[in-house]
């Protein structure tokens, strides 16, 4: 697990986000066991607050379950809400993006569809 220390993204939410790349993965699967605070923090050099606040993130997503007593663990379905929940917030993020700087340049919808296909085909997709 990395996380960047210069970026302006907190480092509890580069934590969730790194956990939920490995579920995507399959380093973790549903049913797994996740990584500990303790880990984590000890393997990032962090404080394990900042661990466990990352981890927190992921309950209330809905991807891990927490069950008092026992180690957190990875919820059935959490790939379909992890991927559901990226193609809604960072994706659309993106494509809007892109959306508007073509009209910047002043690229319409059809040209820029020719674009998508072409990076698409470029990219074995």
């Amino acid at each position: 697990m990395k996380v960047d220390f210069n970026q302006l993204v907190p480092i509890y939410i580069q934590i969730a986000d790194a956990i939920e790349d490995d579920i995507l993965a399959g380093k973790l699967l549903e049913g797994d066991k996740c990584y500990s605070q303790i880990v984590i923090a000890r393997e990032l050099n962090i404080n394990p607050a900042t661990a466990a606040k990352g981890i927190r993130l992921l309950v209330e997503r809905g991807i891990l379950d927490k069950v008092r007593g026992q180690a957190m663990t990875v919820k059935e379905g959490a790939v379909e809400m992890i991927k559901v929940r990226k193609v809604e917030e960072t994706l659309g993020e993106m494509i809007n993006a892109v959306v508007l700087e073509a009209r910047k340049l002043g690229i319409g919808q059809e040209e820029l569809i020719v674009k998508m296909r072409d990076c698409c085909k470029k990219l074995d997709m």
